[in-house]
């Protein structure tokens, strides 16, 4: 019977866990920093369009714009690069899911529910959406925009 407890095993482990850790803990950085443009966008667009859908969409565009840039050079800055072209096209097919994600709690919210206010779609939008859509991009960018580093993918060898 083979133990899973070996010490080379668990150096692993701790080794991908602490990197998964300060993975989630830039992306979380660079999340706060987004979600502060995209509310701030997102309530200006509002006031001068007052079209909530609309809104939601330019604040998105641009907040995820700004996220791109510094989840590739410093979130996942240690995964290996497969090209701006490939990464950019599924950071923003994500995106994309992402913001359908909060579009559909928006909707939801103001035309189905009727709660019109700003402050209801500012949580339909900005909480209850962000958050949904935020689990989604994490676990996406982690999994299929940047590949794993030279060497995580490799299982590690039984002693």
């Amino acid at each position: 019977m083979t133990t899973t407890s070996s010490p080379g095993l668990m150096a692993a482990l701790r080794l991908r866990l602490s990197s998964l850790v300060s993975e989630l803990a830039k992306f979380g950085v660079v999340g706060a920093m987004s979600f502060v443009i995209d509310l701030a966008m997102f309530n200006l667009v509002l006031h001068v369009t007052e079209k909530p859908l609309t809104s939601k969409v330019v604040s998105t565009v641009i907040a995820a714009t700004f996220a791109f840039f510094l989840n590739r050079y410093w979130s996942f800055k240690d995964r290996e690069k497969t090209g701006v072209g490939r990464e950019s096209g599924l950071f923003i097919l994500f995106n994309v899911i992402g913001l359908l994600i909060a579009l559909g709690c928006l909707g939801l919210s103001h035309y189905v529910l009727g709660f019109e206010s700003k402050i209801a779609d500012n949580i339909a939008a900005n909480g209850f959406g962000l958050v949904l859509g935020t689990l989604f991009r994490f676990y996406s960018y982690h999994r299929w925009v940047w590949a794993a580093p030279d060497g995580e993918q490799t299982p590690v060898p039984a002693p």
